[in-house]
């Protein structure tokens, strides 16, 4: 069989699956090159084990609080191994899911390591391909920084091969991926230390949100140390290890320690200047609004953009750039305004939009704040608590909402709907005329005032 296709994409994740299965289905010839496990960082080592373990955290909620409903629980311990086979056995049947999807598509898998030879030809093990566009879409990696011991501490990629609950753990990190984990990780009854660089987490994000988590997140026992960066990872006489930081600050006894201090692009390996696909000084790969490299003929994808790392952010772009090279839809292309997005932490957070501070620096006195504070009906009785918070952010005479903000519990699923109008341009006005659904927590953000 020829080794020519239509289109070709390096990388196995959501990107790359969904551009080479779109463009199959306009009747293209296409393959995915991967070199690892299908289903990328977000299958393997992000969002959905991720969500496993944070539903795990979750249930350790509920029966903390079932006993303020009436229930006389006894535990009997939490078996770490059991839900990370639990949740492997679920990912392993995604694997094998992925295999069939692509046969029944009529994508062609290649494995192995791909690197160009120039700007149609990709070598991969040993074997040549080429084809007339190549989508690149390897994902990223987590960063570990030069720092004396870095190696005894592991980062995300580490934290899913854990087959035995740490005790004690240091996460070092201000980002979402950060807080996630130390916030299931004390859920689960882990003692976390959390560290970050400067004195807030969250920094992207609106104020309102990252300042509530902080304060729910210290209130739930984690103990969050600001202003200050690691200096050494030191491994103590019992095995135990030791966090240096600077000013002489120092944790001891940590099971394990956990970077989570950024991500980077895979594409080391690629060989791009072989084809001439220019990079940032980080490796991230830019493109135009339409997903077009420096070189005809070759887009980048996803993560390695350095834009919007997220999962529906890849699809969304892969598959609308397979529409427009092989759809006959010129027109396509994924706008990157208005993306909707969660974090996982505890208490959750959902956020559209752009924040208070950034929509006064854009609009001035044109915008108008409409928020709520509450203790959610569910903890209106138990002894641990978590706030919600909300905020809308208006613009102009119709006081268009151009921001949305919600901490608390549920957030992360009553957000999308929120996102569905504001993404068409609703009003404060449209909110107000939507009944609300009672008792939820959602009915605040049509009823504010």
């Amino acid at each position: 069989m020829s080794n020519h296709y239509d289109l070709i994409a390096i990388g196995g994740g959501s990107g790359g699956l969904s551009v080479a299965q779109r463009a199959a289905a306009h009747g293209a010839r296409a393959a995915v090159v991967e070199k690892a496990a299908l289903g990328g960082t977000c299958v393997n080592v992000g969002c959905v084990p991720k969500k496993i373990m944070w539903y795990g955290a979750t249930v350790a909620g509920a029966l903390r609080d079932a006993a303020d409903y009436g229930f006389s629980v006894e535990q009997h311990g939490f078996d770490w191994a059991k839900l990370v086979r639990q949740r492997d056995g679920y990912i392993h049947g995604i694997h094998a899911w992925y295999h069939t999807y692509l046969a029944d598509n009529k994508v062609d898998e290649i494995q192995g390591t791909a690197r160009f030879i120039d700007e149609h030809t990709l070598e991969v093990d040993g074997e040549r391909y080429t084809a007339d566009h190549i989508a690149i879409s390897p994902g990223g990696q987590p960063l570990v920084p030069d720092t004396p011991g870095a190696e005894l501490g592991i980062t995300s990629d580490g934290f899913f091969a854990l087959t035995e609950q740490p005790q004690e753990v240091a996460v070092i990190g201000s980002g979402y991926i950060a807080v996630e984990l130390a916030g299931l990780l004390n859920a689960l009854g882990s003692r976390v230390t959390l560290v970050l660089r400067k004195h807030q987490l969250l920094k992207e994000f609106e104020p309102m949100l990252r300042e509530t988590l902080m304060e729910e997140m210290q209130e739930s026992g984690v103990n969050i140390i600001t202003n200050t960066s690691v200096t050494a990872i030191e491994k103590q006489d019992d095995g135990k290890l030791r966090l240096n930081c600077q000013g002489g600050l120092s944790c001891s006894g940590l099971d394990s320690v956990i970077w989570a201090i950024g991500r980077v692009p895979s594409t080391q390996e690629l060989n791009l200047s072989a084809a001439g696909v220019q990079m940032d000084s980080r490796g991230f790969v830019p493109t135009d609004e339409w997903q077009n490299t420096n070189v005809a003929g070759i887009y980048a994808i996803g993560d390695v953009t350095g834009r919007a790392a997220l999962t529906p952010v890849a699809i969304a772009a892969g598959r609308r750039l397979a529409d427009r090279l092989f759809g006959g839809m010129p027109e396509a292309r994924l706008e990157y305004e208005n993306i909707p997005t969660v974090v996982f932490s505890h208490p959750p957070i959902g956020s559209i939009g752009v924040s208070e501070d950034e929509a006064r620096e854009q609009h001035g006195d044109a915008v108008k704040i409409y928020q709520t504070r509450f203790t959610p009906m569910y903890h209106a009785f138990t002894h641990h608590k978590h706030i919600t918070a909300m905020k809308l952010v208006c613009v102009g005479a119709e006081e268009k909402v151009i921001g949305c903000h919600i901490i608390g519990l549920g957030a992360d699923e009553m957000l999308q709907g929120f996102a569905v109008a504001i993404s068409m341009g609703a009003t404060k006005a449209d909110f107000d005329r939507t009944i609300a659904i009672h008792p939820t927590s959602a009915e605040e953000l049509v009823t504010m005032r």
